[in-house]
Parts: structure tokens; C-alpha cells; sequence
């Protein structure tokens, strides 16, 4: 997932759409809704397809004859993928058309899910875990940018809002409604049931998102030279253990609900946690161009007080739907605070620094999945609260130090 500020290129291009033909103000512009639905449905599809395994990995490590530990590899090779390809990829095919690399990135999620749906084979399903991985990381840099150039100027922080829905919608309906699949007609039904959503979703994107031309030649981003503007590495190093924090528990959470008794609650306490995502992107949408800095300090302290319910009183069932409900509250607009604020620090640079943190954050689930892997292994899943908790720690403290650059009280003016 990536996007830039809305004063920034993207590909190397202006980015602001073409002044309105009849000087009509922002309210009476529009957004092209239908478009942007498809791009959400894309957002929807690449968060579930990463994502899904987490709750049914009792099933499918049945299935495949492997452990749980082992099963929630199947998390990590996906971003391993992502993190591996993303710069080089989107660098390799930056002269494309939009249109055609999209619609060549989603068919890839196609054929990954039908494999993993058919595959019997704990090495193939690898295979087509890291091949979703890799068409992950073409889709996500892709769509943010795609819906800003498909808006009007004041109407492109919206159409990016709009496209991005598909991440809380993935976590509040997908993951439960996956769970609920795996666990009614089978793991592989769930997987099936996403090639179905893609073909369609292919045909919705050839009918209604526009095409546009790739970047010319000469105008890749420098990612070293972003590492130098004031701010963005304190944004990357809050995107990266940030989403290591939540991964090691989001991983292995059918299997940590399981060992507290409570697996037959597992898409109940997905639900609850999507529902309250839900409600967290839409006050961060409202309220993120003027209070960007307090909404991530709070998602901060609201996932930080999650993960020390679950470590400390996770023997009471209510207090772990509470838990749940606070980590929804906390994570749900995670992904647009540290998209926004890379783009705002990156400034000049926001394309690069876009980038990078699309390789951090899946470099971040991966080790996320090996360090839920170890931990699970050696120590038990009680011990992934106490490890999400200590990590949010320095999450927390660059927020609060990067009060000039990267986390900053006022935006700069776009």
C-alpha cells in the first residue's frame, strides 16, 4: 500500500488533475465513485489474500501435514515477496501503462489463490504464497496513485480514502467471513471464493478505471536521497515496528485464541476487531489533516493498552473481545497516518520514500511471521502480547520526538 502527498508526482509525473473545465468549486465536483470502488475491491483483495491465513491455520496445518508455526510461514513468504519486489518491479515496469500492469498484477492473485486452494503440497503452496507476494507489490504501488490521478484536485485526499476503505473492510468483513468459510465448507473453499472476487474484479476494472500512460524514461525516484529529507526515516522506522508489533500477534491470532479456549470465538473477535477498524479509519479520514500527529500517538497508547489486557487478563473472555475491540480502534487507520505521513515528509521525494515504506512494512510482516513462528515454538502464544507490548515502546517515543519533522502538530500546507 502506498501513496503520495497531493502536491507530489507520482512516477515522475504532475499529479494534480487538470483544472475543472467549468471553474466549479469542490462542491460541485465529484468523485468517480464506481472507479474507485474497484480500486477498493483491489486494496480489499491484496489485504485479505495476505492476511487470510491467520484465521485458519489449525485447518490448513492439518491439511498440510505441517505445524502451525510452519502454516504461518505461509503470512511471511507473501511479504517476502512483496518486500523483495516491490522497488525493483515497480522500477522494471514504470514505463507501462497503468491500466494493463493492474489488471496483470490482480489476474496474478487469481492464479496464486487457485494454487493455494488446490495445493496439497506444504512446498507449492510457497510457491503460490510468494507469487500473491510479488503481484502485491506491483498492486500496491499502483493504487493510491492511481485513485489521486482519477480525482479532481480538491478531491484527491477523498478518492485515496476511498480506495484504501478496502483495508478495514478486509479486516472487519474478510478475515471473519474467511474464518467463517474455513471453518463451515473448508480452508480451501476461502481461498476459491477469492479467485471468484478477482475475476470479476477484473472485468469491473477493464469496464471502469481509466488508463494512463507510465513514466518516462530517466525519472525513477532516488531512494538514498529520501533517506536524507528531515522526517522520513523517522516514519519508516515507525512503519516498520509498528507493523512488526502487530503482525506477531495478527499472525498466530486463531492460534492464541485456541491456546485461551476461545477458538471456536476466533471470527467473532475478527469482526469485532475489523468493526472497530472500521470506525478508527473513518476518524482518522475526518480528522488526519489537522491532527495527524495525536491520531498516531493514540493509535499508539489504544494498541499498546490492547496488547497489556491480553497479556495480563486474558483469562476473562470479555476483556479480550475489549482488547480486540481497542486494537481495531488503534490499527485501523495505522495504514493512511503512515502513508500520509511519508508523503508529507518526503516532500520532493515522496515517491521514493512511498516506496520504501511499502518494502519496510512487508519486511516488517515477514519478520513478523518468523518472530510469532519462534516465539509460538519456544515460549508459547501468551508471550505475543509482552513482545507487541515492548515494541510499541520506541514506537511510541520517535512519535513523540519527531514533533518537527515526520509526526509534526500541523501539516504542511498542500
Amino acid at each position: 500500500m502506498s501513496t503520495s502527498p497531493e502536491a507530489t508526482t507520482t512516477h515522475g509525473e504532475d499529479t494534480r488533475a487538470a483544472p475543472d473545465a467549468k471553474g466549479r468549486s469542490e462542491e460541485g465536483q465529484k468523485l468517480p465513485l464506481f472507479g474507485l470502488l474497484a480500486l477498493a475491491t483491489a486494496v480489499f483483495i491484496t489485504s485479505l489474500t495476505e492476511t487470510l491465513p491467520a484465521g485458519l491455520l489449525p485447518a490448513m496445518s492439518d491439511d498440510l501435514q505441517v505445524s502451525e508455526s510452519a502454516t504461518g510461514q505461509t503470512v511471511t513468504i507473501y511479504a517476502i515477496g512483496t518486500a523483495l519486489t516491490a522497488i525493483p518491479l515497480t522500477a522494471a515496469t514504470s514505463a507501462w501503462r497503468r491500466k494493463g500492469l493492474l489488471l496483470a498484477a490482480m489476474a496474478g492473485f487469481a492464479v496464486a489463490n487457485t494454487v493455494t486452494a488446490v495445493s496439497s503440497v506444504y512446498g507449492v503452496t510457497m510457491v503460490a504464497r510468494f507469487v500473491a507476494g510479488v503481484a502485491a507489490g506491483l498492486a500496491w504501488a499502483l493504487l493510491a496513485p492511481y485513485a489521486r490521478r482519477m480525482a479532481p484536485v480538491p478531491l484527491q485526499g477523498k478518492a485515496i480514502a476511498v480506495a484504501m476503505a478496502g483495508i478495514p473492510l478486509a479486516l472487519s468483513l474478510g478475515v471473519p467471513a474467511g474464518t467463517f468459510l474455513g471453518e463451515t465448507l473448508g480452508w480451501r473453499t476461502a481461498f476459491l471464493t477469492m479467485t471468484g472476487v478477482t475475476a470479476v474484479l477484473l472485468l469491473w476494472i477493464f469496464v471502469a478505471v481509466p488508463d494512463y500512460p507510465g513514466q518516462k524514461r530517466g525519472e525513477r525516484p532516488r531512494m538514498l536521497g529520501a533517506l536524507r529529507v528531515p522526517g522520513v526515516g523517522a516514519v519508516l522506522f515507525v512503519t516498520l515496528v509498528f507493523v512488526l508489533a502487530h503482525t506477531i500477534l495478527y499472525a498466530y491470532v486463531a492460534t492464541f485464541l485456541e491456546d485461551l479456549g476461545m477458538g471456536d470465538d476466533t471470527d467473532l473477535l475478527l469482526l469485532a476487531f475489523g468493526a472497530a477498524s472500521l470506525v478508527s479509519i473513518w476518524i482518522v479520514g475526518a480528522q488526519i489533516h489537522r491532527r495527524l500527529r495525536t491520531l498516531t500517538i493514540a493509535s499508539t497508547l489504544l494498541v499498546a493498552v490492547s496488547a497489556a489486557l491480553l497479556g495480563v487478563l486474558s483469562d476473562t473472555t470479555a476483556l479480550v473481545y475489549v482488547a480486540a475491540v481497542l486494537w481495531g480502534l488503534g490499527w485501523g487507520g495505522v495504514p493512511t497516518l503512515l502513508q500520509t505521513a511519508a508523503g508529507d515528509a518526503g516532500g520532493d521525494s515522496a515517491d521514493a520514500a512511498q516506496a520504501m515504506l511499502v518494502t519496510l512494512w512487508n519486511v516488517a510482516m515477514a519478520a513478523g511471521g518468523v518472530i510469532g513462528g519462534v516465539l509460538l515454538s519456544q515460549v508459547g502464544s501468551d508471550s505475543f502480547p509482552w513482545a507487541m507490548l515492548l515494541l510499541l515502546l520506541p514506537v511510541l517515543a520517535v512519535v513523540v520526538l519527531a514533533r518537527e519533522h515526520g509526526f509534526p502538530a500541523k501539516r504542511p500546507a498542500v
